[in-house]
């Protein structure tokens, strides 16, 4: 498995393998999205442009089914983000380490730690990346409540009576903490299980190609299904929070 890389700066411990995936991830994203829009056209589009469009399109759809499209049109930018960001994020620990062995001695900033092993890391495979993601959903939830009902957001805490509340306020922590462990344990889980069948006996068929692919194509459907399922859940969340009943 990965190694934890702790970095000590300005009195902060920081995660650096986690921090060093996520900056890779991001620029692949960025990569990604501005060669969707290179030769953008309103007429006959090309292929990555295709598939950005189908993106924003699935996620337009996700928001217009949960809410009304007006209340969510400002959170299109965010959830195509949050979608793209959890699927490559989850995506990159199944990518072998593309550096080859040549950061082995490198000291600088634990690099040869950062990129040790046959494998990159998942970003989301750490408990603080996917803290922090729903951490922000749910501010966003509390955000658009106040938005769109002010202090009467506050009210469906003591409702139908106040010895509900405790209820609720259990309900509203508990869902962070789902959110976060649920992405965590799907992708922390994959990565373990493709360490161990690495290290399995046999060349070709036990520890080899069979074994690897068959959970690798498994992995890639586990680590979409996660990010549409968090996707979801915010935009269920958020749609919960502004809706007038």
């Amino acid at each position: 498995m990965h190694e934890t890389v702790l970095w000590e700066i300005g009195g902060f411990t920081l995660h650096g393998k986690t921090l060093v995936m996520t900056w890779i991830v991001m620029a692949f994203i960025l990569v990604f999205v501005l060669s969707g829009v290179r030769h953008l056209t309103s007429g006959k589009p090309g292929k990555m442009q295709n598939i950005l469009e189908w993106i924003i399109d699935f996620v337009r759809k996700l928001i217009s089914d949960n809410m009304d499209y007006e209340k969510g049109k400002p959170l299109l930018g965010y959830l195509v983000t949050l979608i793209m960001f959890v699927f490559f994020s989850n995506m990159f620990g199944l990518i072998p380490n593309f550096t080859f062995g040549l950061l082995h001695n490198v000291e600088f900033a634990q690099l040869g730690h950062i990129f040790a092993g046959a494998a990159l890391m998942s970003p989301t495979a750490d408990i603080n990346t996917t803290l922090a993601l729903a951490i922000m959903t749910m501010i966003l939830v509390i955000y658009m409540g106040i938005k769109y009902k002010g202090a009467h957001y506050f009210h469906h805490f003591v409702e139908p009576h106040p010895v509900f509340s405790i209820i609720h306020v259990v309900d509203l922590l508990s869902k962070p903490m789902t959110l976060a462990f649920r992405l965590f344990g799907n992708i922390y889980a994959g990565e373990v299980l493709i360490s161990v069948i690495l290290m399995l006996p046999g060349i070709w068929v036990l520890g080899g190609i069979l074994p690897d692919a068959i959970w690798l194509a498994f992995s890639v459907f586990i680590g979409a299904i996660q990010s549409f399922v968090f996707t979801v859940l915010t935009t269920a969340y958020i749609a919960q929070a502004v809706a007038e009943e």
